[in-house]
């Protein structure tokens, strides 16, 4: 499938990977690009994530047959409130959030009203470094990209979403706004805010040069997403709070369940414990190649 024109409103790490992939491949007459800074033009450009980066919202959504918003949560609604009349009808609005209830329960009416369908996306991409310089055509590839219909959503909008979105490597799961916020919080909001619990832990040490030096690649790799954005992550777990609350006390109490493992001495349950999470582990990495294998036909 290809469109006619796709816009990314904000170009940073998914946005200018998702426009460098539609370029990549062929798969759009034009990309555009709306930034927010007249620097961005340029870095958009020389990247290669976009044909035009302009300033002027209008100019970037006009005749759009998709159009992807790639700002942080907290400015989606404003900037679709401020483009939606130079949409065309039937025009497909999603984003990349990481939580889906707040977004698409403020943006769906919002979008709908205006003669246009919303439907929210999430891929299961992305690094600790952010910004249009370190986008990568090949970002989606082999990842899951949560799209999250409603009942009521058009079969057509969500069949040309996941086109999209499958055409740039990703596999398409549809979850409820609901159920993408639980799952999502367990496996990548908690993470994140324990690397920023490390972190803060062990780098405020009383020796800290000591501590810095004995500090190994294991502390670096558990650690890595803690360099991500603090704005974004702000946005992420303040929307999702409820969610987080609940899957904070229920990861609590894991800690205390083996804290009282190894309170009793009980050497051959701390190896349980231990196992227990290899085996978990190691058939979710199996299943997750198994699905890569499939996908590439390998």
């Amino acid at each position: 499938m290809r469109w006619r024109k796709v816009t990314l409103i904000g170009v940073g790490l998914l946005g200018g990977s998702l426009g460098s992939a539609l370029k990549h491949y062929n798969l759009a007459e034009s990309v555009f690009g709306f930034v927010r800074r007249e620097a961005s033009i340029r870095e958009c450009l020389d990247k290669g994530a976009v044909d035009v980066a302009t300033l002027d919202l209008e100019e970037a959504v006009s005749d759009a047959e998709i159009i992807v918003l790639c700002t942080p949560p907290s400015k989606m609604y404003e900037l679709t409130e401020r483009m939606l009349p130079s949409l065309a009808p039937g025009t497909i609005v999603t984003d990349v959030g990481s939580v889906k209830t707040s977004i698409v329960n403020n943006l769906h009416p919002l979008v709908n009203r205006g003669g246009c369908r919303f439907i929210g996306s999430h891929p299961m991409a992305g690094a600790e470094k952010t910004g249009v310089s370190n986008a990568a055509y090949d970002l989606f590839k082999n990842t899951s990209c949560i799209v999250t219909p409603l009942d009521n959503s058009s079969p057509d909008a969500v069949a040309n979403l996941t086109a999209l979105w499958e055409s740039v490597g990703a596999r398409v799961v549809l979850l409820s706004p609901e159920t993408h916020d639980k799952l999502v919080g367990r496996c990548s909001h908690l993470p994140h805010i324990l690397a920023a619990a490390l972190s803060n832990y062990v780098l405020e040490s009383d020796h800290i040069n000591e501590q810095g030096l004995v500090c190994g690649n294991g502390f670096r790799d558990t650690t890595r997403i803690a360099s991500g954005s603090p704005l974004m992550w702000r946005d992420i777990v303040t929307a999702n709070k409820e969610n987080i609350l609940g899957i904070l006390d229920a990861f609590m109490s894991e800690l205390e369940r083996f804290k009282r493992v190894l309170e009793h001495e009980n050497a051959d349950a701390v190896e349980d414990y231990f196992a227990a999470a290899k085996q978990k582990r190691d058939t979710w990495c199996e299943l997750k190649e198994n699905l890569v294998s499939t996908r590439t036909g390998a």
